[in-house]
């Protein structure tokens, strides 16, 4: 496992982190996780060396599972993330909406404060907004919270979750300084964040948290047209319709570009958004032993050729289907 430098945190994290959303069970919007599986995978992505898992409040019975297995690790250097939901339940962030709406002192106090009583840890590492507007710098309460969790040593650093497929929307909030990290959608399909984004957090020393790295799935070869999800699980919604068969498309022109199978394309599509030294950690979902050993070995293959990155880059294709 490499490992990069998580912004001016001072904190050195592993690139291929563990994002521990899907582990959390139908309470967390996904199906499938079994406790025993996932806190396998836990266990064996620390074995090889990951150090960053990044797990969040809305995520169901995920901060316990996390929790569990660091309190086993205590003293090892393993770094946690955790992210607090807006109390208005709206994601994404809405403009016009108030921050006392989303984020007031008293709920971040209240929700930092149950994610510590699930996990059973005594501090997180980095305190994330679940959602964000930049109309929101210099207004509210929050930052006086985030300020006196971090004097009382309950959160170590303070970042955000850009708001789905809106990375200028954390511009103002990295000029401001107060930022420290932020997560956001990058990938193959989406390559917006190359223009503003990443040279904003290069430039004020903001680290950078990937997440869906592999669009949700789309990035792993494995969605074909007549692939389907079970009811409960939102990649139902996310991959509804026509959704599988446009990935299909789409997968096997990029196959076809790079003279590769489909099974190379989950690794070439993490090493494509590696490649960007904006980039600390990319957080994949990995719920099997199997998938946490694939993700790690992508660490171990070093950079991804030039020529490559440029034909991966000829294949953005840019979409909300969050929304749409």
């Amino acid at each position: 496992m490499e490992y990069r430098e998580l912004g001016r945190t001072g904190l050195q994290v592993s690139d291929i982190g563990y994002g521990a959303w899907g582990i959390g069970g139908p309470g967390g919007g996904w199906v499938g996780a079994r406790d025993d599986e996932s806190l396998q995978a836990l266990e064996r992505f620390i074995e090889l060396g990951g150090t960053f898992i990044d797990t969040a409040r809305g995520y169901g019975r995920s901060e316990e599972l996390v929790g569990r297995v660091l309190r086993e690790h205590a003293g090892e250097g393993l770094i946690v993330a955790t992210k607090v939901p807006p109390r208005n339940g709206q994601w994404p962030a809405r403009s016009g909406v108030a921050v006392e709406d989303a984020f007031p002192g008293d709920h971040i106090r209240a929700s930092v404060e149950e994610s510590l009583r699930a996990s059973g840890l005594e501090s997180f590492d980095v305190l994330q907004f679940h959602v964000w507007s930049d109309e929101w710098v210099g207004r509210g309460d929050w930052l006086e919270t985030v300020q006196a969790l971090k004097e009382e040593g309950k959160i170590g650093h303070f970042g955000v979750s850009i708001n789905d497929y809106e990375p200028e929307n954390a511009l103002a909030l990295i000029e401001s300084g107060v930022v420290e990290t932020v997560q956001v959608i990058y990938n193959v399909f989406h390559q917006q964040p190359e223009s503003r984004l990443l040279p904003a957090c290069q430039e004020h020393g903001v680290g950078v948290i990937v997440r869906v790295a592999l669009d949700e799935g789309g990035l792993t070869g494995r969605i074909t047209a007549d692939t389907t999800f079970e009811e409960g699980d939102f990649r139902a919604t996310f991959f509804g319709g026509d959704r599988p068969a446009q990935v299909e498309q789409h997968v096997r022109a990029l196959t076809q570009d790079l003279g590769v199978d489909g099974d190379a394309v989950p690794d070439l599509a993490l090493r494509y958004v590696l490649a960007h030294p904006a980039v600390s950690t990319v957080i994949a979902g990995m719920r099997t032993v199997r998938n946490v050993e694939r993700n790690a070995a992508t660490s171990d293959r070093g950079a991804l050729p030039a020529e490559q990155r440029e034909a991966l880059a000829r294949h953005r294709w840019e979409r909300n289907w969050y929304r749409d």
